[in-house]
């Protein structure tokens, strides 16, 4: 057995929520064994907390949200993977408004504020979630499949298919979570150009810019549509590229959407309290069906 951690002091980062596009500081700070991960909102009347368990969740429609009474907070996937990460047990997150903040898309700016930090063992025994056979969920209408199997350790196979010739069939695997870093952490959030010309058009990504999203593009845009997304993303000159993808960032893996995507599979999986112990194959897993898996996994132990 492994013993629980927490964070030698204090360490803070701010930016803007994809969504809300407020300014934001997440503020981490060490806690006792057995406390979790708890977030506290400190712009409101009483500081209300709220827990990173399943249970909690209430909105997973543009990231996964978490609630209890007027403490609420959405977007949490990258932050939660990156205690995942670190296996980092016990932390209490001040932050001053409702959506943690996007960042460059990716863990990786998490785990480097973290990381200034001394990560240190307490005297307790660390807890697993473990399962005694293997548990489904299937959403066939569109194609996602996640199961997970008994195991003595925590590994994660996700393949992800969009139909689509820039964006076909892709896999991702982590068989370690000491490897996050550096196999998983920095890898961004995605989106189809025809999703994000919805978002923008209804004011839905406020908090959007250059560096936090890879954008996939299916058909080539007017120029119309291309001097939209350059006064969006503030860059004059925005095209697509040969692998069909917007000029504003360049890939860090060739396989980055799939890691991606592990990635948020690890930070809405750590929403079970406690660190997993099982091997999870994932098709095409979002938000929505990975915190399903979480609530049935809470709900069935």
């Amino acid at each position: 057995m492994s013993k629980q951690h927490t964070l030698s002091g204090s360490t803070s980062l701010s930016g803007k929520g994809l969504h809300t596009g407020k300014y934001v500081t997440v503020t981490f700070q060490p806690a006792e064994a057995n406390h979790g991960i708890i977030f506290r909102r400190i712009d409101l009347e009483g500081k209300p907390t709220v827990r990173a368990i399943g249970t909690n969740v209430f909105d997973t429609s543009r990231g996964t949200a978490i609630k209890d009474g007027a403490a609420e907070v959405r977007t949490i996937e990258h932050l939660m993977a990156a205690l995942a990460g670190l296996e980092i047990d016990n932390v209490l997150i001040d932050i001053d408004a409702e959506e943690t903040p996007i960042l460059d898309g990716s863990s990786r700016l998490y785990i480097e504020a973290l990381q200034k930090l001394e990560i240190v063992e307490q005297d307790t025994e660390r807890e697993f979630f473990t399962i005694e056979k293997p548990v489904n969920l299937e959403f066939a209408d569109k194609g996602i499949r996640i199961r997970i199997e008994p195991a003595d350790d925590f590994q994660l196979f996700v393949d992800v298919d969009y139909g689509t010739e820039i964006l076909a069939k892709q896999t991702a695997e982590l068989k370690d979570i000491r490897h996050f870093v550096p196999e998983v952490f920095s890898c961004r959030t995605f989106v189809f150009l025809h999703e994000l010309q919805f978002l923008i058009q209804h004011n839905l990504v406020k908090g959007g810019d250059v560096d936090n999203a890879i954008v996939f593009v299916a058909q080539m845009p007017t120029s119309d549509v291309l001097k939209q997304l350059a006064d969006f993303f503030q860059k004059s000159d925005l095209k697509v590229t040969e692998n069909g993808i917007l000029n504003n960032i360049d890939l860090r893996f060739p396989n980055e959407p799939a890691r991606h995507k592990l990635l948020d599979l690890i930070g809405d999986l750590y929403l079970l309290g406690k660190p997993l112990k099982g091997h999870v194959y994932a098709t095409r897993p979002g938000h929505f069906a990975n915190t399903e898996m979480t609530k049935l996994l809470l709900k069935n132990n």
